[in-house]
This record gives structure tokens, sequence and C-alpha cells, in this order.
């Protein structure tokens, strides 16, 4: 790999590597040898920009969950020397709620949930990102709800005025990555099977091409099993933007020595609250949803789903465009968590 450091044997030794030092091993000086000074990070809920404001968020996270670790499931990536590389890092994090920060006081609770993150690197710098972690499955597990700890925030952050605005594509930046991933078939198969299912209408795309034992995970911590579990999430989310512009902005397909055919799709969705689905009745609030989700193939189609989007980000663009923000009482704004009982975390 051109410029990288001679102690990563290959793109995702790197991934991995770096992540464990910046995190677990607490080198926030690694930083500055790994991370570009002005480089654009994405996150649902801002942009941010530059090498500083990841060390401080880092610090501040820290700080939240002095414990905090950060598990590699999986890099699924693509790209060469000349446009960078592009690794979409599947991780578990985890954590004890210790210290004030983003959630509020310390519960002293733990939390288990899936993160993934996009990041493009050359010559040992990553220079742009994308990134999202399971929020409201930190929310739930800290014996929260997301709807009132979205209110609450947004009063932290000073009002609906001065709260921070979620991301938008009107909001965006060049950071110099600017590929849309690869063309192997196993991406491009599902790329195809997601879109199918976005579209609303050929949710039998789902028993027709998933594993009827397959493992779906969603936003929230929730996970099920099996043909009926994945058509309720997919059809929970696109209920509540039926007319929302689906678009696939990134997609990988990889077949790698002792790991399953699999994909990573970077996908957005952008439109009107307008329908009855997971964010409870429509609001008419135009909603920007930044999703992430790897999938594994088997001998009998799709086995492993994994999908994060932050929900808090959706409830917070709804609240601060309807004048809700401050109403305790909201009518009509109540959460819906489908088959949420007898569900685990991690």
């Amino acid at each position: 790999m051109k410029g990288f450091s001679q102690r990563w044997k290959d793109f995702p030794d790197y991934i991995l590597g770096i992540t464990k030092e910046i995190w677990e091993e607490r080198g926030l000086h690694t930083l500055h040898e790994t991370y570009a000074e002005d480089l654009p990070m994405r996150f649902p809920s801002g942009l941010v920009r530059g090498r500083k404001a990841v060390i401080d968020g880092t610090r501040a996270t820290l700080v939240e969950f002095p414990d905090r670790q950060l598990l590699g499931e999986d890099v699924i990536w693509c790209g060469d020397d000349e446009t960078g590389r592009l690794s979409s890092h599947r991780l578990m994090t985890t954590g004890t709620h210790l210290g004030h920060g983003f959630f509020g006081p310390p519960t002293g609770k733990r939390f288990e949930v899936r993160a993934i993150a996009d990041c493009a690197a050359r010559e040992n710098f990553i220079f742009d990102e994308w990134l999202c972690r399971d929020t409201s499955g930190i929310v739930h597990q800290l014996g929260m709800s997301p709807l009132p700890f979205t209110r609450d925030l947004i009063a932290r952050e000073g009002g609906p005025d001065k709260a921070i605005r979620p991301f938008h594509p009107r909001d965006d930046v060049d950071g110099g990555y600017n590929s849309r991933g690869n063309d192997h078939e196993v991406g491009l198969e599902y790329e195809d099977l997601l879109t199918r299912i976005m579209a609303g209408n050929e949710l039998s795309a789902i028993a027709q091409r998933y594993d009827r034992a397959c493992r779906t995970e969603f936003p929230g911590a929730r996970r099920g099993w099996s043909w009926p579990y994945a058509e309720q999430m997919w059809m929970g989310l696109r209920a509540a933007f039926p007319d929302a512009t689906f678009t696939i902005d990134h997609r990988i397909g990889r077949e790698d020595p002792m790991m399953p055919p699999r994909a990573a799709l970077r996908w957005s969705l952008l439109g009107k609250h307008e329908g009855r689905g997971m964010y409870g009745e429509p609001t008419g609030a135009e909603v920007y949803v930044m999703g992430f989700t790897h999938a594994e193939f088997g001998p009998w189609g799709l086995r492993r789903e994994y999908t994060v989007f932050d929900e808090i980000s959706i409830w917070k663009q709804i609240l601060l465009q309807t004048g809700m923000a401050d109403d305790v009482n909201t009518s009509g704004m109540g959460e819906t968590h489908p088959s949420r009982t007898g569900m685990t975390y991690g």
C-alpha cells in the first residue's frame, strides 16, 4: 500500500489497528499521524471538520464512557492507491455510562450497540469519513426513551433556535473521495435486492432471496430471525417515509478467504414524514436518513444483515421542524418499536 506504514500488513489491518490505538490504547496523539488536518466527518447528527474536532470528540466520549471498546467485526473495502481506499468498518461498541456528556448525567449502565464507519484513506491518512452508531440503542440501554431523550437534548443544546441541526446533503462538502465503490457481483446483487425492498411494493423479495434462518439487526438494538422480522423492520421504516427518495450512495462487494460473500451499502432516504410507521403519526417534516447496511450471503441466500442509522437524528429533525421540541405532551408523536418484546441487546 503506497505511503502506508510498513507495520500494517494490509488495509483491514490498518483500519482495525488505528481504531484500537485511538480508542482502547488512548493514543489520541496518533490522530496526527492517521487523520488529515481538515478532513470532513459526516455524522447523522451533523458535519464536523478537521482533526482537532476528532480529537475533541474522542476525548469527550472517553470521559462519558471511560471503558469504551470498539470491537471490529468486519472491514469491507474497495479502492486503490490513486482514488483512495474506502473501508466500511463494522464494530460492536461497548461501554459504561460513568461521566456527563451527550447522554446526560451518568447512569452507571452499560451499552452494547453496533456502529459502521466508512473511511477513505490514502498514504496512511483518513481524509474523508461517514460514520453512524446506533444512538437509540444506547439510549434504550441507558434506561431512557428516544423521543423524550431527543426533546431533552434539544433543550440542553439551548432550545430549538440554537440546537445543532442534523446532517442534510445541502450541508455536504467535497472531501476528496468521489468513488461510488466497486462493481463486484455481490454488491450489485445486494443493491438490487435492497432497492426492490425500498420500492415499497416488493417485500416478497425478502422471502425469495433471504435465507429462511436469516438474522436481521436494526437500530434501537433490535434484532430478530427469519423473513417476517426483516419484512417488519424494512416496512416500518419505509412506511414512515413512503414517498422519500431512496438512493444508494456507495456500494462494495467482496469475497475474501475464510469469509462469506458480503456487501456494504451506504444509502439514504430524503423526503417527508408522511406515513404511519416507526415514528408515530405523520408530521410532514422533511427528514434525511443516512443509512449503512452490511450483508453476508450463504448457499440459501442472505444470511446476516446489519443496518445502522441514527433514530435520534430522525426524531430531532421531526421535533425541530414541527415546533414540538418543547411540548412534553405532544399529541400523535408516540414512539413505535416493532418487535421489541423479548429482544436482547448487543
